[in-house]
């Protein structure tokens, strides 16, 4: 079968200023944007010293003193990359030429006001803005949903997300120390994820934990997102689970009335390494026992999905299509989700 998965480029591809060097920078966007063929003019950090490495090792032209000068020495049609941590968008968003595009890291900022304060900066600022929710956009992801939309799994009646894994939170310093570690930095993947598939649900019902011997603020969470009483939703994360690789688990599940597909998120078994995606599907036909077929996809998670949220961006500011799939508008619709998942997670 001929799966349509792989991003449309945009036909004028925008040079792009990076704003903040941390990991991500390093292990997906960088590596995303040379392999799409786009163009990174430059960089700016807090601490000049890491823009200056980053720059060297992916042969950046220029490295801004601060997001001022960025903008100063910007081209007029430069797309904003922001990388840093959610406390500091809005002083950055407040930078930026009205008009300009932006992508902005996920979350959305870290509690639901900052959320509505980052949106109202970005309507005040006529801002073509985009959150980088890339799990909407992993090559698996989009052969999905390219087999859903042609009507080959019928009508869906299931979705669930399974990561039980061991992760390595001491690689993100600054993260593993949120008071919402889980479900605002992880699982707003896969509620997100699922809100692409499904559209907005009824309600949702959760419970976040933490492990007991951890300091973390919460390592495992199971979310259950109400699309009434035929559609199960359903997320379960375990990131405690360090008894080797045996029974560790990382998937996508969708299951409709013709059909199913399992997708194996192989990024986050033995995390940063890595392990094979797998791309599997069943589809029900008459008089004949259910089969499932593997198919092997090119890329993945990382660095792939960021060639799609910034491919999906430039080809909206270019007028080259009407949809944002992730604009600010959308995704706060998500931010929405998980802040009531921390609420009845509370109850």
């Amino acid at each position: 079968m001929d799966i349509q998965y792989h991003p449309i480029l945009p036909q004028k591809k925008l040079p792009i200023i990076m704003i903040g060097a941390g990991g991500i920078v390093k292990d997906a966007h960088l590596p995303a944007y040379k392999k799409a063929g786009f163009e990174v003019v430059g960089i700016t950090n807090r601490t000049r010293e890491r823009a200056v490495q980053v720059a060297q090792d992916f042969h950046l032209p220029n490295v801004y003193d601060s997001v001022a000068d960025a903008v100063a020495k910007a081209p007029s049609n430069a797309v904003y990359d922001i990388t840093t941590m959610p406390e500091s968008y809005i002083s950055i968003l407040e930078q930026l030429p009205d008009g300009s595009a932006v992508l902005i890291q996920k979350p959305m900022g870290d509690d639901i006001q900052q959320t509505q304060d980052i949106l109202e900066v970005c309507r005040k600022k006529n801002l073509v803005a985009a959150i980088n929710c890339q799990l909407r956009f992993a090559p698996y992801v989009s052969a999905a949903r390219y087999l859903i939309e042609k009507g080959f799994l019928g009508d869906l009646y299931d979705m669930e997300v399974r990561v039980t894994v061991e992760t390595p939170w001491e690689l993100f310093p600054h993260v593993m120390v949120h008071p919402r570690l889980e479900i605002q930095y992880h699982s707003i993947h896969y509620i997100d994820l699922m809100r692409s598939f499904l559209g907005n649900p009824k309600g949702v019902l959760a419970k976040t934990l933490k492990h007991p011997a951890k300091k973390l603020s919460s390592s495992r969470s199971t979310i259950i997102l109400d699309y009434g009483d035929t559609l199960h939703s359903v997320i379960n994360t375990n990131h405690d689970h360090a008894f080797g690789p045996h029974h560790q688990e990382s998937f996508i599940k969708w299951e409709g009335t013709k059909g199913a597909i399992k997708a194996k998120m192989g990024l986050l078994m033995d995390y940063p390494n890595g392990v094979p995606d797998v791309f599997e599907y069943c589809l029900l036909e008459d008089e004949k026992a259910p089969e499932w077929k593997s198919i092997n996809l090119e890329g993945s998670w990382f660095p792939d999905a960021f060639i799609g949220t910034m491919s999906s961006l430039m080809r909206y500011k270019n007028g080259e299509t009407k949809v944002l799939p992730t604009s600010v508008e959308d995704v706060f619709q998500t931010m929405m989700l998980v802040e009531k998942a921390y609420e009845v997670s509370l109850k």
